[in-house]
């Protein structure tokens, strides 16, 4: 452990160096780190003491990389009132099942039509219909569209895959792993992430007044200390009851949104999500080996075109069912096309199962194109809808509703 801090600070400058070049480029900065994480991972090379290779560090920058979902979350449940999440009940409900329904038919069709086995066919398509919530809510808010008319529906969507995923995760893992996975465990499954969700509801509709006199802390150390706390303390707690700890840091960011501390919690947030944010993609591009990538090319170019096919009209079914503008609706399909951390689990998975070795290295460039793509075709989705419009002649100006 004599290279730690070391390794660490390295690490750090090199994140820096990502950031102010983004900057420069006037470009959002998750790409650069995801692809700086590659070029120096497992296989750079070494210059005396100085090695890029984090051997020694790369547990505790994993860590901080979750830390930084967590933190990326929270913000973003802030940004939201939990009153109008419960008035789009019904379109989150319609919205997330089309999502759901249409990528994940694609992703079996793919599997299928590209010849894999039964159990490689299933962790293909669990890769290719989860999206990344870390990815879309950094996106969401260096583009400043948390207040968008669609917004709602995404984070509606990002909290319906997370049923679906607790349900999908339980089935696979037991058919994989040969731990077989009955339907009842799995009903159980799905029952607790949906009574779980609700519980938070409740809690922002009723516990407010009570929330507001605890959080009445006049010095802001303890101030952060409680609301940090809090956040690590549910979002580790959500792990144990099999609902992703970034979707309990959401949830908690939601329940604080509706009380009168909302903005001094954002004020004190904002630093440490961006700082362990940009740790998350960076450790996220380490654990991508670039020599691996070749051998899955095809399969990986196949699927993202599916993807980005998928995710647009499944978004614009959805945005239009809710009553959105035909612009508010291409938002919704670009700024979800970006895939992260669940597809990888997913691979891992059916690596751990002994399936097909190809899995790894097609999740990896599968995600890696997604992060860098995803981004861009959310921050252009302006001139893409422009485009779309002059083929579909859509109205020139639309109002969302």
């Amino acid at each position: 452990m004599d290279h730690l801090v070391f390794e660490v600070g390295t690490a750090l400058v090199l994140v820096a160096v990502a950031a102010v070049l983004a900057n420069k480029l006037k470009f959002t900065i998750i790409p650069f780190l995801i692809l700086l994480g590659m070029a120096v991972g497992p296989h750079a090379p070494e210059f005396g003491a100085l090695s890029f290779k984090f051997i020694e560090s790369e547990e505790i920058i994993s860590f901080m990389g979750r830390i930084g979902v967590l933190f990326l979350l929270f913000y973003l449940g802030l940004e939201f009132s939990v009153g109008k999440l419960i008035k789009s009940g019904r379109s989150i409900a319609v919205g997330g099942s089309i999502y759901i329904l249409i990528n994940f038919s694609l992703g079996l069709l793919y599997g299928y039509l590209t010849g894999y086995p039964l159990l490689e066919v299933l962790i293909m398509a669990g890769i290719i219909t989860i999206s990344s919530s870390a990815i879309v809510a950094k996106v969401l808010v260096d583009l400043k569209r948390t207040a968008n008319p669609e917004t709602e529906l995404i984070l509606g969507i990002i909290m319906f895959e997370d049923i679906f995923l607790a349900v999908y995760l339980s089935v696979v893992s037991g058919l994989v792993l040969g731990d077989h996975t009955s339907i009842w465990s799995s009903v159980v499954s799905v029952l607790i992430a949906f009574g779980y969700m609700l519980l938070f509801f409740i809690i922002a509709r009723k516990a407010t007044p009570l929330l507001n006199k605890l959080l009445n802390i006049s010095s802001n150390e303890i101030f952060i200390i409680v609301v940090f706390a809090t956040l690590f303390f549910v979002a580790g707690f959500s792990e144990t009851i099999h609902v992703a700890e970034a979707i309990g840091a959401l949830l908690l960011g939601l329940v604080f949104s509706e009380t009168e501390h909302r903005d001094r919690i954002e004020h004190l947030v904002i630093p440490f999500r961006d700082f362990f944010g940009a740790i998350f993609f960076f450790s996220f591009g380490l654990s991508i080996d670039p020599l691996t990538l070749l051998d899955a090319a095809w399969l990986a170019i196949g699927a993202v075109i599916l993807t980005i096919i998928g995710n647009f009209t499944s978004g614009m079914i959805a945005g239009r069912k809710s009553g959105l503008s035909h612009k508010a609706s291409t938002n919704i399909g670009l700024t979800i096309v970006s895939r992260g951390e669940f597809s990888i689990i997913m691979a891992n998975i059916g690596i751990a199962g002994g399936l097909a070795s190809i899995l790894q290295p097609f999740a990896a460039l599968y995600v890696l194109i997604l992060a860098i793509l995803g981004p861009l075709l959310t921050k252009e989705s302006k001139m893409i809808y422009g485009m779309l419009n002059k083929i579909f002649k859509w109205k020139k100006v639309e109002k969302s509703h």
